[in-house]
């Protein structure tokens, strides 16, 4: 049987889509349904059932996926070995939020420049376009805080991110945290919120699991400061602007100082995980691979 074929035949299984699969090879669409109609007349058996949004496989399909995979991963990482032997310096894309990867993925991958890597960010902050982009192979890793589903993508927990209420001593001075934590939010009416999004994502989520309600938006000083950066949140609350949910990792240094004063302690912190999402079988590159590991080892210690 051609590998080039069963290698066309699993990139579309792990896509689910001819067009998706095509760009990750670097083929045209035509190319790869003519490939995979003749592993069909070969195999005597349909491996897809075609649908209005791509495709999905049958069960020979399936069973020929989960037989041949492994095997051509491990030729690819055959491959990947010889070239990295032979002193091929590999570039590494790599996509995320700006905050996280500047402030924990950059300084941990920083070891490997020089070592037969390069790197290349795409700062992101929408989870859903970087993913699309990491399934047509603009990126080689993504960082973030939705799990995907499906075939073409491996998640692996990376860490947990801690979320705290702060403000500027000023403010906080006014907020009694025993009230706050009986009465609810309805104590902070009056104290500007400071959000990334019009939506408030932090907060709401930080309002569904501490107070077990959502934010009054009707109140006119509700984000009354609009930054889409949390870096930028973070020193407008420090500047007294009002309060915001913020990353631990990210204010802890400015807690530690007494520039910011955490509003209230919850027994069960809200907690947000974070994922190093690649595509299905790219781990059998070695680059690639060496960076994952080097992260995890690192989210050890975050």
């Amino acid at each position: 049987m051609d590998l080039a074929l069963l290698r066309t035949f699993v990139a579309v299984h792990r896509a689910g889509s001819f067009t998706r699969a095509a760009a990750l090879l670097g083929l045209s669409q035509p190319a790869v349904t003519s490939q995979i109609r003749t592993l069909e007349r070969q195999l005597g058996r349909p491996l897809f059932h075609r649908r209005a949004r791509g495709v999905t496989p049958t069960a020979v399909g399936d069973e020929l996926a989960h037989k041949a995979a492994p095997h051509l991963d491990a030729l690819l990482q055959i491959t990947e070995t010889e070239r990295e032997a032979a002193g091929a310096a590999r570039t590494l894309h790599l996509a995320g939020p700006p905050e996280f990867l500047c402030l924990r993925v950059l300084p941990a991958l920083a070891p490997l420049v020089g070592q037969g890597h390069t790197l290349r960010t795409t700062l992101r902050t929408g989870a859903e376009e970087t993913l699309d982009e990491l399934a047509a192979g603009h990126h080689d890793l993504v960082v973030t805080t939705a799990r995907p589903r499906g075939e073409l993508f491996t998640a692996t927990a990376l860490c947990d991110e801690e979320h705290v209420l702060v403000a500027a001593p000023y403010w906080a001075a006014l907020v009694d945290p025993d009230r706050l934590r009986d009465s609810g939010p309805a104590t902070l009416d009056g104290i500007p919120l400071v959000e990334v999004h019009e939506s408030l994502p932090l907060v709401t989520r930080y309002w569904a699991a501490v107070f077990e309600t959502r934010p009054d938006t009707r109140q006119p000083d509700t984000a009354t400061v609009v930054v889409p950066d949390l870096r930028a949140v973070l020193e407008c609350v420090r500047a007294g602007a009002g309060l915001a949910v913020l990353p631990r990792y990210l204010c802890q240094g400015a807690l530690d100082g007494g520039q910011v004063v955490a509003l209230l302690e919850p027994a069960v912190p809200p907690l947000r995980t974070w994922f190093l999402v690649v595509r299905t079988g790219s781990l059998s590159l070695a680059h690639l691979s060496r960076a994952h590991e080097r992260l995890l080892r690192a989210a050890a210690q975050w």
